[in-house]
C-alpha cells in the first residue's frame, strides 16, 4: 500500500478520469473536492449568526468575528469556506432566509454556475506609434509585416494592434491622426488576409479608428475607456465584434497621480456591471473584461487584482491581464523595461492561475513556451 497526499492544484477531473470512475461519480467528487473561501463584507450580523449555523449543519464552516453570536456588532466581515457542492446547497438553502441572504445566495449561485475556464490565449502587441513605454514593440509599415508574421509563426492566437501610447502622463491624439498612424498596418492586414491566419483586435477608443480597422479584417474593439463612447458601441455591435472593456480610473493623463478605492473589487465589480448592461443595450455580445493593470492603480491595487481575478467570475465574461513590461515589476524589483520578462511571467502565471484566459504580452515566443508548461503541469 502507498499513500500519497495531493496538492491544491491537482487536476481532480483528470484524476477521476485515471481512475475510471464513472461520468456521474466525477461530476459529483469533483464538486466535494474542490474548497472555496468567500468572503462577505458587512453582512448583517443576524444573518452572519444563521448563515454560520446553515454552512455548519452541511459541513462547511463560517469564520467570524469574536462577538458575533451575541451580536457586539451590528454588521460584520465573514469568511465562507466550503466544497463546490457545499456552495451549491447553501446557494439553495439561503434564498428563504433574511437579513440579506438572499442576495448572498443568488452571488454563490452565479459564482457556482461557472462553467470551465476558456482554452488560455495570447496576444501579442504591435504599437503604430514612436512614444509606448516599451521601444520594442514600435514598427512602422516597412518593419511591421515581418514582426506580423513572426508573432503568428510564434504562436500568437490575437495581434492587438495600437497607434496611441496610454502610458501614464501620455497626451491624447487626435483621431485622424490616429488613424494616419495604424492605417497601413491595417491595409497590410487586408490585403495579406493575415485575419485569416490570426484574429486582430484593434487598441483604440476612437470611433473612426475602430471602423476602419473593423471594416478591414478586425474583429476586436480593444477599448480601455470600456466602451465609455456610445457611438464605439454601435460600431462594434454593427461589425459583430467582440469587444473587450477595460477598467480605467481617470485619464492616462493623470491616472497614476493618486488612485484610491474604497473597495477595489467592488468599485471594479460595479464599473463592470453597468459597462455590460451598456454593452447589451447597444447589442454587443462578445465580452472580454479586464481590470487594468497599471491603469489608475497602485502596486497594492495591481497585486490585489492580479490574485483575485476569481472574484469578476461571477459576471460570466473571460478575462484579460497586460502586466508584461509595467512598471510594478520595477516596483517590486528595480528594472529597466528591457529587463522586466521574467517578472511578466510570474505575473502572466498568476492570472492564469487564477481565472485568466488572455495574456496581452509584447514577448510571444516566451509566453507561449510558458503557456504550454502551464497547460502540461495541468494536463
Amino acid at each position: 500500500m502507498h499513500v500519497e497526499k495531493l496538492n491544491s492544484q491537482t487536476n481532480i477531473k483528470a484524476l477521476l478520469s485515471t481512475l475510471k470512475v464513472d461520468s456521474g461519480g466525477k461530476k459529483i467528487l469533483a464538486s466535494k473536492a474542490q474548497s472555496h473561501l468567500f468572503l462577505i463584507k458587512q453582512l448583517h450580523v443576524g444573518a452572519a449568526n444563521i448563515l454560520k449555523q446553515d454552512a455548519l449543519s452541511i459541513g462547511a464552516d463560517l469564520a467570524v468575528p469574536r462577538g458575533t453570536i451575541i451580536a457586539q456588532d451590528p454588521y460584520v466581515d465573514v469568511l465562507l469556506i466550503g466544497t463546490s457542492k457545499q456552495m451549491e446547497v447553501l446557494s439553495r438553502k439561503e434564498l428563504a432566509q433574511p437579513f440579506g441572504l438572499k442576495e448572498v445566495a443568488h452571488k454563490l449561485k452565479l459564482y457556482m454556475t461557472i462553467g470551465e475556464t476558456p482554452k488560455a490565449k495570447i496576444m501579442g502587441i504591435l504599437n503604430a506609434n514612436d512614444d509606448s513605454f516599451y521601444a520594442q514593440s514600435r514598427f512602422d509599415t516597412t518593419s511591421a509585416l515581418s514582426r506580423l508574421d513572426a508573432m503568428i509563426e510564434e504562436g500568437a492566437d490575437i495581434i492587438d494592434i495600437g497607434g496611441v501610447s496610454s502610458r501614464p502622463g501620455s497626451a491624447p491624439v487626435h483621431e485622424n491622426e490616429e488613424l494616419e498612424r495604424v492605417r497601413e498596418i491595417i491595409d497590410l492586414v487586408k490585403s495579406e488576409k493575415l485575419y485569416e491566419r490570426v484574429r486582430f483586435s484593434i487598441d483604440s477608443y476612437a470611433p473612426k479608428v475602430v471602423a476602419y480597422a473593423l471594416e478591414h479584417g478586425f474583429s476586436m474593439t480593444n477599448d480601455i475607456t470600456g466602451l465609455a463612447n456610445d457611438e464605439l458601441c454601435e460600431i462594434t455591435a454593427q461589425n459583430g465584434a467582440s469587444a473587450v472593456i477595460m477598467h480605467m480610473q481617470g485619464t492616462p493623463a493623470m491616472m497614476q497621480d493618486t488612485p484610491k478605492y474604497d473597495n477595489l473589487l467592488q468599485d471594479v465589480g460595479l464599473f463592470f456591471e453597468e459597462r455590460l448592461e451598456k454593452a447589451a443595450r447597444y447589442g454587443v455580445k462578445d465580452i472580454i473584461l479586464d481590470v487594468g493593470i497599471g491603469f489608475g492603480k497602485t502596486l497594492e491595487h495591481n497585486l490585489s487584482l492580479i490574485n483575485n481575478l476569481e472574484h469578476f467570475s461571477y459576471l460570466g465574461c473571460e478575462q484579460l491581464v497586460g502586466a508584461s513590461r509595467k512598471s510594478l515589476i520595477d516596483m517590486i524589483s528595480p528594472s529597466a523595461v528591457s529587463e522586466r520578462l521574467s517578472g511578466s511571467l510570474i505575473l502572466h502565471h498568476q492570472a492564469l492561475e487564477n481565472g485568466a484566459s488572455i495574456l496581452r504580452v509584447h514577448d510571444v515566443k516566451e509566453h507561449v513556451q510558458a503557456l504550454k508548461v502551464f497547460k502540461a503541469l495541468r494536463a
